[in-house]
């Protein structure tokens, strides 16, 4: 009998890394279409920021200690690129369209290492 692939243990903190992130889209968004007005709470978004920063380099750490090991590095890998728009981000500063595309670069390996976390490659 086949062994049973399982999803990572770091599983939930690749969700965390993607509500936080997602989250932070939408404030910025909300922000921008101007629906919500941050300028009492501007700190808001900016903790939101450190949180999905956190919690991506949490998640990224499963590379060294998550079980599976195989699934667990390959969800990290698929994560890892997400760190050169989140670490860019606070040098293009927050007008124009450079901020909101740069923080967009990284949705779709938040989402990988999401995916990868969850749901392990079925390998025979």
């Amino acid at each position: 009998m086949a062994a049973r692939r399982r999803r990572t243990d770091a599983a939930p903190l690749f969700a965390a890394a993607a509500v936080a992130y997602t989250a932070n889209v939408a404030l910025g968004s909300a922000v921008a279409a101007r629906v919500i007005d941050t300028s009492g709470f501007r700190w808001l978004h900016h903790a939101m920021y450190i949180a999905t920063c956190v919690t991506s380099a949490a998640a990224f750490s499963a590379v060294l200690w998550g079980r599976p090991k195989g699934t667990s590095r390959r969800a990290a890998l698929a994560l890892a690129p997400a760190a050169v728009p989140l670490a860019a981000i606070p040098y293009l500063g927050s007008r124009g369209r450079r901020h909101p595309l740069t923080a967009l670069a990284a949705a779709p390996f938040i989402a990988a290492g999401l995916v990868c976390a969850w749901f392990p490659a079925d390998r025979k």
